[in-house]
């Protein structure tokens, strides 16, 4: 990829490269060492070069944004086929320090926001197809794109049981989450063969790893670090109905006495929850928590929508009580 000298202005975080040329634009005479016109300047002689249609906008934080500032672009590097193209994206924060390149976007955040995308075919012949969220922030831009790698098979025989491979892009398409859910028993009378999910960050570099805990009446999970330290505990209700109210599974510290954030499937209105599993999640962690562990909370709520909330109003009920 050739990204040439960057104009003026511009400010690319480490490793991410301008695949379009940036749009033209003139910010604040203060900012930037933009000068002001001199008097008597006449403006400029011949056609002004107009900036070609699809350049992206600078964010409303850009160095060079006017008074007002600029709406946060529209990213053109990256428009999977599920994804529309009009969101905003969350402009990249500069990456700390021992930070898994791509995780910058959650050092800033205390809440994510998980959009699942609706798929007409599921709705209208019930084939099960591949899975797309939306990960945003609370002010609705963009954080991340997120796509199931299943194969038709898998996906149509073993439904919501399915192991899968969640694949989670940046603004550039660049794959910088990897999701795995190997294939588990669904059932709590087997607990030696509980659901747990692997996160990678970058793919193939495990950060941790959300597990299921064993109990007969309530959903849990232990959240858990690269080493499988035990780090922070996820507890479910007993009986998970969705009817017209949200359904709160809380994080918890490992002795279970404090809350520190929690994960909610939110309650998507009538028609959208009877007849397609498309879900909508909210997560809420403390701002401070480790990078690595809020990625891991993103696996947990993953693996609770595909445990209690993936099946369709022809599979049973829309899973009333844990597995």
């Amino acid at each position: 990829m050739q990204t040439g000298t960057p104009h003026p202005g511009t400010h690319f975080p480490a490793g991410y490269g301008p695949q379009y040329p940036p749009a033209a634009f003139q910010g604040p005479p203060e900012q930037n060492g933009y000068l002001m016109p001199q008097s008597g300047y006449q403006g400029p002689q011949g056609p002004y070069p107009v900036p070609q249609a699809g350049y992206p906008v600078p964010p409303g934080g850009y160095a060079g944004a006017g008074p007002g500032g600029f709406p946060v672009q529209n990213q053109p590097a990256y428009n999977h086929p599920g994804g529309p193209g009009a969101t905003p994206w969350m402009p990249a924060p500069p990456p700390p320090l021992n930070c898994p390149p791509g995780l910058e976007y959650l050092t800033q955040i205390d809440q994510i926001l998980v959009h699942q995308q609706i798929e007409l075919l599921e709705v209208l012949i019930g084939f099960e197809t591949n899975n797309k969220y939306e990960i945003k922030n609370s002010l609705g831009q963009r954080v991340y794109f997120a796509v199931e790698d299943t194969d038709c098979c898998t996906r149509n025989c073993c439904g919501a049981s399915r192991p899968f491979t969640l694949r989670i892009l940046d603004n550039l398409g660049r794959e910088v989450m990897t999701l795995q859910r190997p294939l588990r028993c669904s059932s709590c009378f087997f607990p030696c063969c509980l659901q747990e999910i692997e996160i990678q960050a970058p793919p193939g570099v495990p950060v941790g790893y959300v597990t299921q805990t064993w109990h007969p009446c309530l959903p849990k999970f232990t959240l858990q670090n690269e080493k499988k330290e035990d780090v922070l505990k996820v507890v479910g209700p007993c009986v998970a109905c969705s009817c017209c109210t949200d359904i709160d599974f809380e994080l918890k510290s490992l002795d279970e006495e404090s809350v520190v954030g929690k994960i909610s499937k939110q309650w998507s209105g009538l028609v959208k929850e009877a007849f397609t599993d498309a879900d909508n999640f909210g997560i809420q962690f403390p701002l401070d928590l480790d990078v690595k562990m809020k990625a891991v909370m993103l696996g947990a709520c993953f693996l609770i929508d595909f445990m209690f909330f993936e099946r369709t109003g022809n599979e049973d009920q829309r899973a009333g009580v844990w597995q």
